[in-house]
């Protein structure tokens, strides 16, 4: 499979790079082009990965790719830079957030099963073992009462504010949470933002604290049960990306999205009603 990668700014595409085309961990699976142009930045991950090409327009892939991996740091570039490849069928992975409003991102999954094209979207956190460990601890702590999940966001980031890094924390409560959004309530305290939805009888909290300059909140998550509490700090290794890209590579293989696309759309509602409250 030849994949071509657009958003190349994101740190993540050297995970993916590192991968693929270093390690060669999926074999017959490799990144061949680079979207954005020569720039120094394409240049050193064409040198470090062995990319074949580098194209200036995101569409110049059009023919040369059999998938598309979509890392923009902005979530308001994802629909322009999804759309032309769902529409030709391609299976599509858009690195966290699907889109910065909801109309975009509904916009995405219209066209992704219009075209019967395979699309997935999701944080990484959402794969990663210690979210993975708290999902198999849910059994023994009874039906879920609260759910409590903290990490790092600003809403003055330049990538889509409180969309850039808040779309970690909320994909994990939903992950542990499934269940239809309610209103989304959000308040403020000192530097954290506070979002607090009923998602079906349960109740979510999410605390999105503003990052200092050297420093910034742990992610972690909480699970008050009807029996027990399940509680975890989330850590992101040097390889936290891997457990994402293998569940977009199964999805290709098995030709069957791991979320589906009515649940892709719940963390964008939860943010869209953040993001217009602030």
């Amino acid at each position: 499979m030849r994949i071509g990668m657009i958003g190349t700014e994101n740190t993540h595409v050297d995970q993916i790079l590192e991968y693929l085309n270093v390690r060669e961990l999926a074999p017959g699976t490799r990144v061949v082009a680079l979207a954005g142009g020569a720039t120094e930045r394409n240049e050193q991950l064409r040198a470090h990965g062995g990319v074949e090409r580098i194209v200036d327009a995101p569409t110049e892939l059009l023919g040369q790719v059999d998938a598309v991996i979509i890392t923009d740091r902005h979530g308001g570039l994802h629909r322009e830079h999804a759309v032309p490849f769902l529409a030709e069928g391609l299976p599509v992975f858009v690195d966290k957030p699907l889109a910065c409003s909801v109309a975009d991102a509904e916009a995405i999954v219209a066209v992704a099963r219009e075209h019967d094209a395979l699309l997935t979207s999701y944080s990484a956190l959402r794969w990663i073992p210690d979210t993975e460990a708290l999902v198999a601890e849910l059994p023994t702590v009874g039906t879920p009462q609260v759910v409590v999940t903290t990490g790092p966001a600003d809403e003055a980031s330049p990538y889509g504010g409180i969309w850039f890094y808040g779309i970690h924390s909320v994909d994990v409560a939903l992950r542990l949470v499934p269940g239809e959004i309610g209103e989304v309530r959000v308040e403020r305290s000192a530097e954290t933002v506070i979002a607090r939805v009923r998602v079906g009888d349960t109740l979510v909290v999410v605390n999105l604290v503003r990052p200092e300059e050297i420093a910034r909140v742990p992610f972690h998550a909480m699970v008050v049960g009807r029996t027990g509490i399940a509680a975890r700090p989330l850590v992101l290794d040097d390889w936290y990306v891997a457990p994402g890209l293998e569940a977009f590579l199964r999805m290709v293989g098995t030709g069957h999205p791991p979320i589906g696309y009515d649940d892709l759309l719940r963390p964008i509602r939860v943010l869209d009603a953040v993001a217009a409250a602030l």
